[in-house]
């Protein structure tokens, strides 16, 4: 029972992550309906930007947890912010009249420049940190074994709620939000109401990047190791997890990021963890056949 509770406690924190990068996914599909691959590289440069943003400050005599976290964070958002809206403007921009597999293929291609980047500038081995946050809450102990919930989780899946909620808001209640739904079901008829599309594009992009960025510095304080391949396997699961809840829908990137991350942690524990990643992505194949428009998407409608 502990051992359960203490799988369900880490399936919901790795799920956490996973979701806050599928909203980026689902948010930059629900505006101009394409997939940007390179999302999870943007995450795995975040990650390398936490690393060394940690290293300086404990260089520098900075000791405060709270105050590290916010500079490392802020830095994050803004860097990675960049990082999204250069590869609207480079990857996507160009190309937004070709067909919709000449965009994909140059996201692949953002995505290999980016692993190829961090790889040459940072080199190709792991980078550890020590613990930002450690400490925690003892749940439940059966046969020996304790189930503890450590403040680190709890700040994981905090920070998510808190975001979900936040951009949530965003799209349903603010004038941007209101621009990006026009965007989204019509960028001509946009754009001839006096919105700027292109704008509204650059600034989806760039708070898509701006959640991975959050993604990548939670993960990076809660493991204490990254390497420059983490947003390649990251990025596909939480594609997949954005397909499995719905695509288009921030709810649904949540929801399935959880799933996806709950059947890791159990999985690896019931059963085999070299097998997890084949399971996550059986659910992908098994959603694209049975229900491609996920949990808690709606089917696309055909304009004629």
């Amino acid at each position: 029972m502990a051992l359960a509770l203490q799988q369900l406690i880490n399936g919901l924190t790795l799920g956490a992550v996973y979701g806050l990068i599928a909203i980026g996914y689902t948010m930059v599909y629900g505006i101009i309906g394409m997939i940007n691959f390179a999302h999870g590289d943007i995450y795995m440069v975040s990650a390398f930007i936490a690393v060394t943003g940690f290293t300086l400050l404990a260089a520098f005599g900075v000791h405060s947890v709270a105050l590290a976290l916010f500079v490392v964070l802020a830095l994050a958002v803004l860097f990675t912010s960049v990082y999204g809206w250069a590869v609207e403007r480079v990857a996507y921009r160009p190309l937004r009249g070709s067909a919709r597999l000449v965009p994909l293929i140059s996201s692949i291609g953002m995505s290999i420049f980016l692993q190829n980047l961090v790889q040459l500038t940072q080199g190709a081995r792991v980078k550890p940190i020590p613990p930002m946050i450690t400490g925690g809450v003892d749940l439940l102990t059966v046969d020996g074994f304790t189930a503890r919930l450590s403040y680190s989780q709890i700040l994981i899946v905090l920070v998510t709620v808190a975001l979900l909620a936040a951009f949530t808001w965003l799209i349903q209640r603010t004038s941007f939000g209101r621009r990006q739904r026009a965007c989204e079901q019509d960028r001509t008829m946009t754009a001839l109401l006096g919105i700027d599309v292109d704008r509204t594009i650059s600034l989806t992009f760039m708070l898509g990047a701006a959640l991975a960025a959050v993604a990548g510095v939670l993960v990076t304080m809660y493991y204490g190791v990254i390497d420059f391949y983490i947003g390649f396997v990251a990025g596909i699961k939480a594609f997949t997890a954005a397909v499995l809840g719905g695509i288009g829908s921030l709810p649904g990137a949540m929801l399935g990021g959880l799933i996806i991350g709950l059947i890791e942690a159990f999985w690896s524990n019931y059963l085999s963890a070299e097998y997890k990643d084949v399971a996550t992505f059986s659910i992908l194949i098994l959603v694209l056949l049975f229900r491609p428009s996920g949990l808690l998407g709606r089917p696309e409608v055909e304009k004629v």
